[in-house]
């Protein structure tokens, strides 16, 4: 048996990568590649319009375009981070060594449970199969058996409040403290 627990195999993660920091002249940049893409559709665009014989206003025309891209962009930055690709290596930090598999699944985990706050059907969806799925490796890995194989066994081992609140959703999405609680008792298996 390891000693280990989920707190020391999460130790890397916290601390997380650097960020890089932006390259000077980065708004100026980004301000100049704004007024050139601007600059393109409304070039277009006034182009598209006289050829089928209409006519706007060009302060119309840029303000709309500006409006667009404004929206795109903050959309983009509301929109969830895509999932990652199946078959690809992540790498911790700064190194050249892999994460371990543990450790990668984990910290998989922060996006399901942060958008499982309010919602607890998606905690119960996403989040509680994971946490059946640890507890059953875990019975497999040291007794030999999973809730399926040996119910009463394994409702002996996990103990009575492990056992409900794997077995029976809860109507609302665990505190942190709870989840505390629930991911001791799993490490005590």
């Amino acid at each position: 048996m390891s000693s280990t627990s989920i707190d020391d195999l999460l130790g890397s993660y916290e601390e997380g990568p650097a960020r890089a920091e932006r390259p000077r002249g980065g708004r100026v940049r980004q301000v100049l590649r704004t007024l050139a893409v601007t600059a393109a559709v409304v070039v277009v665009l006034v182009a598209g319009l006289r050829a089928v014989g209409l006519r706007v206003s060009l302060v119309v025309l840029v303000a709309g375009v500006l409006a667009v891209l404004a929206v795109r962009r903050v959309t983009a930055g509301l929109a969830p981070p895509p999932p990652p690709r199946a078959g690809t290596r992540t790498f911790a930090g700064d190194g050249p060594a892999p994460r371990d598999a543990v450790g990668t699944a984990i910290n998989g985990w922060e996006v399901p449970l942060d958008w499982s706050a309010n919602r607890p059907e998606r905690f119960t969806e996403v989040i509680l199969p994971r946490l059946g799925d640890l507890a059953d490796e875990r019975l497999r890995l040291r007794h030999g058996l999973n809730r399926e194989s040996d119910p009463v066994r394994a409702r002996a081992l996990l103990g009575e409040r492990l056992w409900t609140f794997l077995e029976t959703p809860p109507r609302r999405t665990p505190s942190p403290r709870d989840l505390a609680a629930i991911v001791a008792e799993l490490e005590k298996i």
